[in-house]
């Protein structure tokens, strides 16, 4: 292998690619194809946003993730067989077999690489799914007046996330974090779709753990204060765990409310629509619009 064999088949993919790019850009050009959007038009953020936006660059980067997977390892190999390709005798199987060790080793860390890719995928999907489901579950209380924001950013400092949904109405403002959780099997004496909740601990059939219910207490905090500082109103944001797909059952009242996501309805408007009057609800609601609509073409 010699420089020319590298430097030919480069420059006819460089030169390929210069005129495709130069034909779009002609083609565009002397149609005016332009997106029918203001560039300053922007819409509503929609429930799991960043999901669906992770899911969807996972989508368009597969073809690619399994084109490294599967070349690299050549690669090693080959560049290893080359360095090595000048040993005779009991050098040269030395040096086949330290090749064929090094492929084996980057071809198993490869696929592993590639499958931890496509977990991540599927884990990604099943979070979107899992917040579509709460929102499908929020949808009835529009016609009652109520305003549901999906996938609100916030930040603390440097620390950038986002709170799954909020719902604003005459019953108050309540900040909804959603975990979708597969099932994994159960212990003796636990049924595999049901989640206790004891005020403190999320009860899975296979162990407990606080994850969520931090998560929606700070977002609901931070929601409260950003509130105040926005509309200058004081108003209460109530933490609220959905949990799809699971029965839950809470044995103590807590800071968090911890539901599955069928119960929502009945949570936002078992307080009452005493809770904020007209215009503080205008208020929230066009805070929160501003802060959501950010969705860019």
């Amino acid at each position: 292998m010699n420089w020319r064999t590298i430097l030919l088949p480069s420059a006819y993919l460089a030169l390929y690619a210069l005129c495709a790019f130069a034909i779009i850009w002609w083609e565009r050009r002397k149609r005016g194809i332009r997106v029918p959007f203001a560039q300053d038009f922007r819409l509503l953020r929609t429930a799991g946003e960043h999901q669906l936006k992770d899911v969807a660059k996972m989508d368009r980067e597969v073809a690619q993730l399994s084109l490294w997977a599967g070349v690299v390892p050549c690669v090693i190999a080959l560049i290893v067989l080359a360095a090595v390709s000048g040993l005779d005798g009991w050098k040269m199987w030395s040096a086949i077999g330290l090749v064929l060790a090094l492929f084996v080793a980057a071809l198993v860390l490869s696929v592993r690489w590639y499958l931890r890719q496509l977990v991540g995928r599927a884990q990604g999907y099943l979070s979107l799914f899992g917040e579509r489901v709460v929102a499908e579950c929020l949808e009835p209380m529009k016609a009652k007046g109520w305003r549901v924001f999906y996938d609100v950013p916030c930040e603390i400092g440097k620390e950038r996330f986002n709170i799954d949904q909020v719902a604003v109405g005459a019953g108050g403002v309540f900040a909804i974090e959603t975990r979708t959780q597969r099932r994994n099997g159960a212990r003796e004496g636990h049924d595999d779709y049901k989640v206790f909740f004891d005020g403190e601990q999320l009860n899975w059939p296979w162990g407990e753990d606080q994850d969520g219910t931090d998560e929606a207490l700070r977002g609901a905090q931070w929601l409260q204060q950003w509130l105040e500082k926005t509309t200058g109103q004081k108003v209460e944001v109530v933490p609220v765990l959905a949990l799809p797909g699971w029965y839950v059952e809470a044995k103590a009242k807590a800071a968090v409310r911890v539901v599955s996501p069928s119960w929502l309805p009945d949570l936002l408007t078992g307080r009452g629509d005493g809770i904020l009057n007209e215009q503080q609800v205008e208020l929230c609601n066009r805070q929160l619009e501003q802060r959501c609509r950010d969705v860019a073409y």
